[in-house]
């Protein structure tokens, strides 16, 4: 008998890899170049997850819509050409994410996927500069409603055909969390990213990559 298929979800800023500086410099040169004042670094970082249009305007809502568009594509621009200047060392993978990717990618039951607020450029680019093959469906916020709008895990379950008891969704932000939620899935934090795992209400946190594959073998034993 076949045993059933399960997915494992990742978001990717704050989860998979660190982007804090890129995001960061990215966000500063898009208002810089526009002369507008740099928001904080934590009011930057408190909107990674959405979407670009969507944190932007989070991030700045007292601005016209025409200034907020500005503000994206210049953030496109300069993420862009840090990243090609950068490669691999521009958002480099957390501590033991490749080794538990790879762990994952060998349980023949396991699907491995992400959902992210990336667009499908900014996706494809890292997983070509890390090497990383193991994802069979890959969720962008190109195709989708923003975070935490659950569309990204659905779609993903749908590809996939696995079912919500047998899909997780892991996260280091609010929006990542309440995604999984509303798409009734089991949802683990992480306690490395952008948002504090505690205040997230996840099903479950982990405090090290390594600590992933006996928590789902937990959560799906039997």
């Amino acid at each position: 008998m076949m045993a059933e298929l399960h997915l494992v979800l990742f978001d990717v800023d704050g989860t998979l890899v660190d982007s804090q500086g890129a995001i960061v410099g990215a966000m500063s040169a898009a208002f810089e170049a526009l002369d507008l004042a740099v928001p904080a670094r934590g009011d930057i970082l408190s909107i990674v997850g959405l979407s670009l249009p969507q944190a932007v305007a989070q991030l700045v809502p007292d601005l016209s819509a025409a200034l907020q568009a500005r503000i994206v594509e210049g953030y496109k621009t300069s993420y862009k050409a840090a990243r090609e200047a950068a490669g691999r060392g521009h958002s480099p993978l957390y501590p033991g994410a490749l080794e538990a990717l790879a762990a994952l990618h060998a349980v023949p039951e396991y699907l491995l996927g992400v959902a992210t607020g990336k667009s499908q450029r900014g996706l494809d680019a890292l997983i070509d500069a890390h090497e990383l093959s193991c994802f069979v469906t890959r969720q962008v916020a190109d195709h989708h409603p923003s975070k935490p709008h659950p569309s990204m895990v659905m779609t993903a379950m749908a590809e996939t055909g696995v079912a919500p008891e047998r899909t997780v969704m892991i996260g280091d932000t609010s929006y990542d969390i309440d995604m999984g939620r509303a798409a009734g899935v089991k949802t683990i934090a992480v306690n490395w990213g952008f948002h504090p795992a505690e205040r997230l209400g996840a099903d479950h946190i982990i405090r090290d990559f390594a600590e992933l594959p006996a928590l789902l073998n937990e959560i799906w034993k039997g």
